[in-house]
């Protein structure tokens, strides 16, 4: 007799609360055959890259140091995306997954949700549909619209019928996208109206392309293609019809079988396909399970892009726990009206979401008067001296200050995470403070199929991007051009290099950049400079290639300049540019035209909506501000301070007299 649905939620909760995750970091306590080869740093522990010969400088986390993760440990039996989404499904079939806003007579009203069983239908339905059209397995499929259900119905039916996941960026631009339609030969797109205008415009240059599929469009409005094309154009809607006429049984992949291909950016050249198996992408997120802890009744918020692998990987992790993932409307403008109606518990973000937040935070409370001003002051000092040091903040603050603040995002994030890009120390405090949640800043690439390390619950020091995956293992590699060596004191430095079971194939059709990256050893080379903190922490200090050296001979990180001024409320954007054949160097900067129309409005002063203008305003007193900063050498590292390691804004005496 099958379980009611009562049963089913009450096992579901109870696996969550019986879970082992939190005993696995203490594995060295009770094993003695370890302590040979392996010494304790904290959050990690160090072995020889060798047994009994090299260097002790290989680092693992102390939640599996005598194995990589390359499976769940309490499910061994998931494989593959579509072993996790068959769990998903058989263990929380009525719990709610996605949700989208719903629209009535034009407005926007709240969400409403597909379960777990009712989106397996559907994917079972648009894989059949797929292949009434022809379609074999291993064959590429193109998803070429923004988050929404859609886009994970369709990825779960590649899971579950051998398909391969292409994501293409809808902010690429047309020349972008039609490279990595041709270099991955697809032949297949699923894509929303907008974008279906742009691939229409170079339909004939695309001839892999055999069916063209429109999520949001009806059958009677799409356009007609010719005949000679070879190309058939429907509905979503349609192909779910065709696919519920005829259903199909899975066709599921094996872990060694390729999920995905994600294409990066391509800002230095033409994107590169990199390819993910199955077994890669349930390597990371099984590590990532050994660091966090999700439940069923938690609530993500989906909005950034899904072709990025930092969303890909929360998505699956998502599944394993049964989370339900609500989207948004696919306007950032609109971001924080769908938080407060979603109340999400789980927000992932990146950096320039969390620097908007602070500064809009940080205004308000300014321009709230000096009475308000210092109470927030002495909140935030009390809260932020409690959270260092291990305490339990008084709920008093919480309850006068800071639970107007969680508001923002709906009043029940429990857990942020942050990624993409480094974020500020000051940031992640301010986050911790005024939210009251876990905060999470991780460290990755679509390359390891997402996190290399991530900060570790209750390690209360920010600065740092945390331990290593349980599913990887990190090494620094000298870089003597850089004056970077893992014999540096106080803390090794090096190039980053990782290796384990979440290190990709390679780049798709392109052995030559993938020897680049991956050595005979298989070690993956980063390119980021990291250094290794008290407690086996792994902190990211400069980038191999992004580095200036200006005419005079001095080194610059221009990251370091662009976080600077990334602070200024009235920055939105900013880019740094520099090289050996000129001295000063170049700043490219957006200005943030809401910031500007209110400061404006403050000042009295009439606002004429003149990009040129505003534009041109800022950049000159940046430019001033850098000659400034320039002349008292407050943002550049000589070769010195690299070699001896002092902190980039402190300028030594020798260095002076060397370089000027």
């Amino acid at each position: 007799m099958e379980d009611s649905s009562a049963q089913r939620r009450f096992k579901a909760v109870q696996r969550h609360l019986t879970s082992t995750n939190t005993d696995r970091c203490s594995q060295l306590d009770y094993n003695h055959t370890t302590g040979c080869f392996v010494q304790s740093q904290g959050y990690s522990v160090r072995l020889p890259e060798k047994l009994q010969t090299g260097k002790w400088n290989v680092y693992r986390s102390a939640r599996s140091p005598l194995t990589l993760v390359d499976r769940f440990p309490d499910h061994p039996e998931i494989g593959t995306l579509h072993d996790n989404f068959i769990y998903a499904v058989e263990n929380y079939p009525d719990y709610k997954y996605l949700g989208t806003r719903v629209r009535v007579d034009g407005t926007v009203g709240g969400y409403k949700w597909m379960t777990y069983g009712e989106v397996s239908a559907a994917r079972k339905e648009i894989g059949s549909g797929l292949l009434f059209h022809g379609l074999q397995k291993g064959v590429r499929i193109g998803l070429y619209l923004i988050n929404r259900p859609e886009w994970l119905i369709v990825d779960h039916a590649c899971s579950a019928y051998s398909y391969i996941s292409v994501p293409l960026y809808d902010t690429l631009g047309p020349d972008a996208v039609k490279y990595v339609v041709n270099h991955a030969e697809i032949e297949a797109i699923f894509c929303i109206p907008q974008t279906l205008n742009t691939l229409l415009s170079f339909i004939s240059e695309i001839p892999s392309v055999h069916l063209i599929v429109v999520v949001g469009g009806k059958d009677e409005h799409l356009p007609s293609l010719p005949s000679t094309s070879g190309v058939k154009l429907i509905s979503y809607l349609q192909l779910q019809s065709q696919g519920c006429s005829s259903p199909q049984p899975f066709c599921p992949p094996k872990p060694e079988d390729i999920a995905t291909i994600c294409y990066t950016s391509g800002t230095t050249g033409t994107p590169k396909g990199v390819v993910l198996t199955h077994g890669n992408l349930i390597s990371n997120v099984a590590g990532f399970s050994l660091m966090v802890q999700f439940y069923p009744s938690d609530i993500y918020m989906s909005y950034l892009p899904l072709a990025h692998i930092y969303e890909r990987a929360n998505q699956i992790v998502s599944v394993y726990y049964g989370v339900a993932v609500g989207f948004y409307q696919g306007d950032n403008l609109k971001l924080m009206d769908d938080l407060a109606v979603l109340k999400p518990t789980i927000f992932p973000s990146v950096p320039r979401l969390y620097n908007r937040i602070y500064s809009g935070i940080t205004n308000a409370v300014k321009a709230s008067g000096t009475l308000r001003e210092k109470l927030f002051t002495a909140a935030y000092n009390s809260k932020k001296q409690a959270i260092v040091s291990g305490q339990t903040p008084s709920k008093m603050w919480d309850r006068l200050v800071f639970n107007k603040i969680r508001e923002r995002l709906g009043g029940r994030v429990r857990f942020m995470g942050s990624g993409a890009s480094p974020l500020s120390p000051d940031v992640m405090d301010f986050l911790k403070v005024c939210f009251g949640c876990q905060v999470m800043e991780g460290y990755g690439m679509t390359e390891t199929s997402c996190i290399i390390s991530a900060i570790d619950k209750g390690d209360n020091l920010s600065g740092h991007v945390g331990s290593p995956n349980p599913a990887c293992e990190i090494k620094l590699v000298d870089v003597p051009e850089m004056n970077y060596t893992s014999e540096d004191q106080p803390h090794p430095r090096g190039e980053i290099c990782v290796r384990g079971p979440i290190v990709f194939q390679g780049y798709y059709k392109n052995e030559v950049q993938t020897r680049e990256v991956i050595d005979g050893d298989g070690w993956l080379h980063t390119g980021d400079i990291g250094l290794w903190l008290p407690g086996g922490r792994l902190k990211i200090i400069d980038r191999k290639k992004n580095i200036f050296k200006l005419a005079q001979g001095e080194y610059v990180a221009p990251e370091k300049i662009e976080n600077v001024y990334a602070k200024c409320k009235f920055v939105l954007q900013c880019f740094i540019y520099g090289d050996s054949f000129n001295s000063c160097l170049v700043a490219i900067v957006a200005v943030d035209p809401d910031v500007l129309k209110d400061w404006a409005a403050s000042q009295g002063i009439k606002v004429i909506y003149s990009f040129r203008a505003n534009f041109l305003v800022i950049f000159i007193a940046l430019i001033h501000n850098l000659c400034q900063l320039y002349s008292s050498k407050k943002l550049f590292r000589s070769r010195c301070c690299y070699r001896t390691g002092r902190d980039s804004s402190v300028f030594c005496q020798e260095c002076c007299r060397n370089c000027c």
